[in-house]
Formats: C-alpha cells, sequence, structure tokens
C-alpha cells in the first residue's frame, strides 16, 4: 500500500502538476503538491551539500530541497542522474570538494550510494563516473552516513570528512590517505554541512554542531534544524535579522584577516562580506568572538591577530582555530596600544604583509601606532577634515572612512595625510553590506 501511494504521488507531481494551473484551484494538482514532503514536518536527511554556487541542497529520498526555504522537487529534475532508472534514487552521503590546488575537481559535488561514488559539476555527471568508492578515496567505506569537507584553514589539511556510525574517517586529499577516529560526544550523524566556517551533524530532525578536528561539542545541544536551517510556521531562534535599508545604514567596524576573510560589525552583529556565495548573513558578535558581549568601537587585524577596541579595552585573537583568546587579554588601550581615550576607527593598510603600523581615528585625528615597538607609542599625528567616523578599512584599494550610511574613499595614506578637503562622499550600497537598497 506505501508503495502504491509513493507511486501515485510520484504520478500526480510529473503530470497533473504541468497539466492543470495550481492557482485555478484544481483540487487534483493541490492533492500532487500535498504528497511532496514537507521538511517542517520533521525530517532525517539522507545528505546535505552546497553546489559550486553556494546554494544548499538538502536531499531525502528521491527528494530535494533548494536553499533555506521552499517546497521539495524531484532530485532529478536538477541532476538528472539521480533517478532509479540509474538506480540512485537516493545518496547516502555528499559533499562539496574544496581542492583550490586542483582546479579540475575544486567545487564539485560528490554523491555516495553504496560502494559507489558519483561526481557532478554544474548539476552534470562527470565522464568516467560512477566509480568505485575505492577508485577515487581508497581506504574509505562504503555505505556511508555522511560526509563534508573541512579546507586546510579549518583542519590540518585539506580533507573530507566521512561518518559511519560513530567511526570518523578523516580522508587526506592530498596524501590520499585515512585516519580513522571515534567521536562518542557526537550523535550518529545522517548527514553533515559545513556552512560559514561552522560544521555540523543532522541526526532526526537535529543538529548539532561539532569542532571538525576534535569532534568537541560546545554550546547547548541539540538543537532542532527547523529553528535555523529553515523556514517553518511556528519555529524561529529569535535571531532573524532584518537588514537594514541602505540609507540607514552604521558600521562600528570592518577588516580583513590574514586569511582574507572580510567581516563588517555593526551593533551586536557581524557579516562576513567575502562568502557572497553563501550569501550575506547576519550572526552575533558572540558567536565568534564570546568575550566581546557589547558591541565593538574599532576592530583591525595584524598578523595571524585580530584587534576588538569596546571602550578601552583591547581583545586580541588568534585567527586560527576558530578565534581564540590570547591568554592575558582583554588589556587596556594604554597598556596595549599606548593611547588614551575613545576609539571611533581603527585600520591597518597590510596588503603586501610588510606594514607594521595600525592607524587610530579619535575625532578630526588619526594617531599611529608601530605595532613592533616596545612599549608602543604614537608616532606620528595627522589631521584629518572629517569627524565622527564611525569605521574605517584598508584594501589593495585604498581606504575608506564610513560615516552613518556614506563613505570616503582615499587612493593611500599619503594622500589621506596630506588631504585637505575630505573626498566626495559615496553611499553605501545593496552589492557592499548586504542592506536594502531603496
Amino acid at each position: 500500500m506505501e508503495l502504491f501511494t509513493k507511486t501515485l504521488c510520484l504520478c500526480l507531481v510529473l503530470i497533473l502538476t504541468d497539466a492543470v494551473p495550481l492557482d485555478q484551484g484544481a483540487p487534483a494538482a493541490q492533492d500532487a503538491v500535498n504528497c511532496l514532503p514537507n521538511r517542517c514536518d520533521g525530517i532525517e536527511f539522507d545528505a546535505i551539500t552546497p553546489d559550486e554556487k553556494g546554494i544548499a541542497f538538502f536531499f531525502k529520498g528521491a527528494h530535494l530541497w533548494k536553499g533555506f526555504q521552499g517546497p521539495a522537487q524531484l532530485s532529478n529534475e536538477l541532476f538528472q542522474e539521480l533517478d532509479d532508472i540509474h538506480n540512485i534514487g537516493h545518496v547516502d552521503a555528499a559533499f562539496r570538494m574544496h581542492n583550490e590546488e586542483n582546479p579540475d575537481d575544486h567545487d564539485h559535488i560528490y554523491f555516495f550510494l553504496d560502494d559507489k561514488v558519483f561526481s557532478y559539476y554544474n548539476h552534470k555527471l562527470e565522464a568516467g563516473y560512477p566509480k568505485d568508492i575505492q577508485e577515487d578515496f581508497p581506504g574509505v567505506p562504503s555505505h556511508l552516513d555522511a560526509a563534508v569537507e573541512c579546507p586546510k584553514r579549518e583542519c590540518p589539511a585539506d580533507s573530507v570528512i566521512f561518518f559511519k556510525g560513530h567511526d570518523i574517517h578523516v580522508y587526506d586529499i592530498t596524501t590520499k590517505t585515512v585516519k580513522t577516529k571515534s567521536w562518542p560526544q557526537l550523535p550518529a550523524c545522517t548527514s553533515a554541512f559545513r556552512w560559514l566556517e561552522h560544521y555540523y551533524c543532522f541526526h532526526g530532525h537535529n543538529f548539532t554542531r561539532f569542532n571538525p578536528v576534535s569532534g568537541e561539542v560546545n554550546g547547548t545541544y541539540p538543537k532542532d534544524a527547523r529553528d535555523y536551517f529553515m523556514s517553518c510556521p511556528g519555529f524561529g531562534h529569535g535571531g532573524h535579522y532584518q537588514p537594514p535599508k541602505c540609507s540607514e545604514m552604521k558600521l562600528d567596524a570592518m577588516t580583513t584577516d590574514d586569511t582574507g576573510r572580510n567581516y563588517m560589525f555593526a551593533g551586536p552583529i557581524y557579516m562576513r562580506l567575502d562568502e557572497h556565495r553563501n550569501g550575506l548573513h547576519a550572526f552575533p558578535i558572540t558567536r565568534m568572538w564570546k568575550e566581546v558581549t557589547n558591541g565593538v568601537d574599532a576592530v583591525f587585524s595584524y598578523s595571524d591577530r585580530i584587534y576588538m577596541i569596546k571602550d578601552d579595552q583591547v581583545y586580541i585573537y588568534k585567527t586560527a582555530a576558530h578565534y581564540t583568546l590570547v591568554e592575558g587579554y582583554p588589556k587596556t588601550l594604554k597598556e596595549e596600544l599606548g593611547i588614551e581615550g575613545h576609539v571611533d576607527a581603527a585600520f591597518l593598510c597590510n596588503t603586501y604583509n610588510i606594514n607594521h603600523t595600525v592607524h587610530v581615528i579619535q575625532g578630526r585625528k588619526v594617531l599611529s601606532v608601530d605595532l613592533t615597538a616596545t612599549p608602543r607609542t604614537t608616532t606620528q599625528e595627522i589631521p584629518i577634515p572629517l569627524s565622527e567616523i564611525d569605521a574605517a578599512h584598508c584594501n589593495e584599494k585604498g581606504i575608506d572612512l564610513f560615516k552613518g550610511s556614506q563613505y570616503y574613499h582615499y587612493e593611500s595614506f599619503m594622500i589621506m595625510a596630506l588631504g585637505r578637503r575630505a573626498p566626495i562622499p559615496e553611499k553605501i550600497t545593496s552589492s557592499m553590506m548586504g542592506c536594502r537598497d531603496e
């Protein structure tokens, strides 16, 4: 009876929804849509993976969901070979390859079923696939439960973490070797997902966030996936950030760390600006820097450290290991930088990793501090024709000073130091900050 019902639903979806427009109120067509699985009912996913464009796909049986909202659809509508004709009506596990040293493999999606592996790019099956898992991933077992990629800045090397029961198989992409671990603190994962540099084990309709190196779980878990990874009536964690209009933007700080991660800070939230393909998403600052509980006044990056200033306190975090607070911090501004008073903004122009001077904006002046000196003191003070600056950022294109919903661009620090007139202000746009255009 169950098989008959599934077959009937499949026929209705394929035939009736094309034949009768839903907006005409066709009962049969509506029944067809009702046959589709609804992830808001609480679903244990078979696999989760982003594609090369950063769009997340959630798989269950013969269906998938594209993105974090929207209805289910048949998997073979987007991945044509995922059907019963090719004996891959579902997948055991999936991940997106991270292998920047091999462009022919980087960003390809790998699907696993039984003892076979399938490689897709741009939603098309690559020539020569499917293959035996052992041919592409020697030492990795068959009949997997889940898989997730782990880039070398987050794992010791570019790796793939495979899950089977409570056994964890870490596959080194370069050496093609496998290390098997046991993470008893983690539930048995039926799917796994790397999103915005965090790692999630999905089990039932719940998820648990874990450390990809140790398997350690910090925080209160499990949590219901419907509160975080999809839009469902009656669910939500109360953290839904509504981006402001671009004309109402007000930044507190901006910085780019030594790994190229570009962050914007505003009030209690931060946003990654360099991960456009995964979308622009706002999170509480305490999610990444748990000791910084009241927002920031200024942020800058130097070497493998990120400096966060709030009032007269300086917090320094190591950029590796998911931002670990350096022992002994916070310290006062006087102790760390040799300056006193409120800081409006700070920036360091370090495009070629040869600059050791941070520039601190206080009112209508810029103080320069040599970070290699002991003790640290101001080495230069220059006036600027601007006041009440909110944030500052320096990159290979120059320096931007942000004030409200506008910014002032200088091509270099020398031009800023010699200038007596402010540049013509430019408007912050949605493509820059994820705000809403008018």
